[in-house]
């Protein structure tokens, strides 16, 4: 129940009513509980709302100065501390990068709208709200993704007994929320295409350091995010493997991966560019690796347009080549895929003893893409 200047009276499913003040601060929606209704009346949240106006005014976040102050916390958990908690545990789970990702959703769009609200009091209409924002900046995907973030919080809460909480109120909602369009990653798989296609990469006049990491991407089929941040220290030269730890992995298992002939070269003469750096493929800035759009710029640089290529898609072309056309079983690709894999007993595929196969693959796999060259 608005009564005006963003204060209102929020009533929650269970009938609890607290009044809270919604403005926005720098750009950022947020929401300020000022108190429990009838405990404050409506003359003193009308009075709480004009100071906390009045700092805004001045330019002063009211939620930040009331942090500063040191006032006692509003009667129940905030969704920020279930968030924080929630993420604290489930990254265990990921990788580096995906945790930064998921990270990044739930400080930019969940936190912002629902962060101060007591979780308890958050109701569907107020999941919506926060998804809405989201969708009206065009990030249909997105709401999708940030949906299952909020929804992952309020099942923590569940499960560890927050009080206040009764359903999870982001349950259902992708029914209402605008369908994402399907977008399947280009993959070539035409011999006379992908033919055309490494001899173009062999053609690239740009950074000597990005034409490496092009003919490396369809050899090795490695995840983008896996050949970009490769170090010199998980790889060895002398048995030809290039063992990838498991906090870089998507499935959060180590991947090794057997080095062809062709692979080794390719390294040996970029290690006199970067191998007194930390990263194979060093970027330009804060010592880190090579960005994700590097890759993808040169390829447009040759012509190859993002309907067409992408790096990712050299993981499909490979799946398909070496089944089709070289023979190798669909465990085997999957497996150096970095897929999971069962065994035949159910249990799971154990890729160092299969080592042998994988090392005859890549090698098979790096011969035929010379042969299509030539």
């Amino acid at each position: 129940m608005f009564d005006g200047g963003g204060l209102c009276l929020f009533i929650a499913v269970k009938g609890r009513k607290t009044w809270q003040y919604r403005y926005k601060f720098n750009g950022k929606s947020a929401t300020m509980t000022l108190g429990v209704y009838p405990d404050v009346g409506l003359a003193k949240a009308r009075e709480l709302h004009r100071e906390a106006r009045s700092l805004l005014g001045d330019g002063i976040n009211p939620i930040e100065e009331r942090k500063r102050q040191g006032e006692p916390e509003k009667q129940g958990t905030l969704f920020s501390t279930v968030a924080r908690e929630w993420f604290e545990i489930a990254k265990s789970e990921w990788t580096e990068g995906h945790a930064k990702k998921m990270f990044y959703r739930l400080e930019r769009d969940a936190t912002p709208v629902l962060g101060n609200m007591v979780i308890g009091d958050i109701t569907a209409q107020d999941v919506l709200r926060t998804l809405r924002f989201v969708e009206d900046r065009g990030a249909i995907d997105t709401a999708h993704r940030v949906k299952g973030i909020i929804s992952q919080v309020f099942i923590h809460g569940l499960i560890t007994g927050v009080e206040g909480i009764a359903v999870n109120p982001a349950a259902g909602l992708s029914r209402v929320l605008r369908k994402p369009k399907v977008r399947h990653m280009p993959a070539i798989t035409d011999p006379d295409e992908l033919a055309r296609l490494l001899r173009s990469i062999d053609s690239y006049k740009g950074a000597y350091i990005t034409k490496c990491a092009l003919r490396l991407a369809p050899m090795l089929f490695v995840r983008p995010g896996e050949l970009r941040s490769a170090e010199w220290e998980e790889i060895n030269l002398d048995e030809a493997v290039w063992r990838i730890p498991a906090n870089k992995t998507k499935t959060g298992e180590f991947l090794i991966v057997p080095l062809a002939r062709q692979v080794i070269a390719i390294l040996q003469d970029l290690k006199l560019f970067t191998g007194d750096d930390r990263y194979v493929f060093q970027g330009r800035v804060d010592n880190s690796f090579m960005s994700d759009n590097t890759l993808l710029k040169a390829l447009r640089t040759l012509g190859w347009s993002a309907d067409k290529v992408t790096i990712h898609g050299f993981r499909a072309t490979a799946r398909t080549f070496l089944h089709e056309r070289l023979g190798f079983s669909p465990d085997a690709i999957e497996a150096q895929l970095g897929h999971r894999v069962p065994d035949r007993l159910g249990g799971a595929y154990n890729r160092t003893k299969h080592l042998d196969e994988h090392t005859r693959m890549m090698q098979a796999w790096a011969d035929y893409l010379d042969e299509l060259k030539s």
